[in-house]
Order: C-alpha cells, then sequence, then structure tokens
C-alpha cells in the first residue's frame, strides 16, 4: 500500500466530523436564536391602510351638538329656574353608549340628557371624553340624586351613582359650580327628536 492510500481514510474521516460539527453548531444557532427571540418578540405593529377622503373626514370631524330640547334647572323647595339648557337627547343603547365622547368642545349653555329604559343604579365613565364634565344623576321624580363635578378626560375610572337613577344630564366641567346646582334640586325637560 503506498502512503497516499492510508491518507484517503483520514481525511474522509476528518471532513465528515467537520460536517457533524458545522451541522450541529448551526442547529444550536438556530434554536438559540429562536429561543431568544420568542422571549424578546416584540408585538407585530398593523399596518395602517392609506385612508380615502371620506375617512379622513369623518376622523377629522367631532360628532356636532344636535339640539333636540331643553332642559331646566330647578331650585329645591320652591322650585325656582336656576338656569336652562339646549339638550340633546341619547335615549337608545347605541346613543348612550356614544355620549359625549370624542368631542372637544362644548357650549356651557348645551349639554347631553341620558334617558334609560329602567330607573336603577347607573355607572359611567371618561373614556374617549375629551372635555371634563359636569355628570348629574337623576331618580325618574326627577330629583338630582348624586353629582360629579369637573370629571377627569379619558379617565376609565366607574362613576356609579350610588342611588337608583334613570335620568343622566352631562354639562360643561363648572357648570353646576357656577350656577349653584345641587344634589336634591330638581330638572324638568321637553324634547323632540
Amino acid at each position: 500500500m503506498s502512503k497516499n492510500t492510508k491518507k484517503e481514510p483520514e481525511v474522509k474521516k476528518n471532513e465528515a466530523g467537520y460536517l457533524k460539527f458545522v451541522l450541529i453548531a448551526v442547529i444550536i444557532i438556530a434554536g438559540g436564536y429562536l429561543l431568544i427571540s420568542s422571549f424578546f418578540d416584540k408585538p407585530e405593529v398593523p399596518i395602517k391602510q392609506p385612508m380615502n377622503n371620506q375617512q379622513q373626514q369623518q376622523q377629522s370631524q367631532e360628532p356636532q351638538f344636535k339640539k333636540h330640547g331643553e332642559l331646566e334647572f330647578l331650585k329645591a323647595g320652591n322650585k325656582k329656574v336656576i338656569k336652562k339648557i339646549d339638550i340633546e337627547v341619547a335615549n337608545n343603547d347605541n346613543e348612550r353608549m356614544l355620549g359625549l365622547m370624542y368631542r372637544k368642545s362644548m357650549d356651557e349653555m348645551q349639554g347631553m340628557l341620558f334617558i334609560f329604559p329602567v330607573q336603577e343604579e347607573q355607572s359611567f365613565w371618561m373614556k374617549n371624553t375629551y372635555i371634563s364634565l359636569d355628570i348629574l344623576y337623576v331618580n325618574d321624580k326627577k330629583e338630582i340624586v348624586k353629582i360629579y363635578k369637573n370629571t377627569t378626560p379619558k379617565s376609565t375610572a366607574s362613576l356609579r351613582s350610588f342611588k337608583e337613577a334613570i335620568y343622566v344630564v352631562e354639562t360643561i366641567a363648572g357648570f353646576t359650580d357656577k350656577y349653584d346646582v345641587k344634589e336634591g334640586d330638581f330638572i324638568k325637560f321637553d324634547y323632540k327628536k
């Protein structure tokens, strides 16, 4: 036998060992990458689709006040009119759910009246509401049973009535202090939708 024939098996053996080493190294690196990336994987960011003109206008336009009627605040005892405002009425599930969300302003002499089908404890929040409000809970005798003043815009904190209410009135923040509207006072309203 010549020297060349003895070296050939050693070279093939070394090449096979080297290939195994490379293959194992690739598997370890790929597995490590998958393991590490699963811990540090960032959530996928949705790709925004371009908006058409109508969608852009809808997004830039805040809901506009629609006068459905008028509401008076009455002093407890003598029922003397404290102040009268224009109201927008929310008397179905969709309107009550939307409320004054997405509005960036409201006139001092405007408000929203929510009418519920059943008198029970109510709870509101300020999610997606950009303006601070005074929120007044009113029972079926039209007596104000709870007032939240100067609510925090965009807050998801629950603002509960703690007493049964069938109406809720929302005014611009500071309205109840400015016109001395208190719990125990009454409301009177008239509207057409």
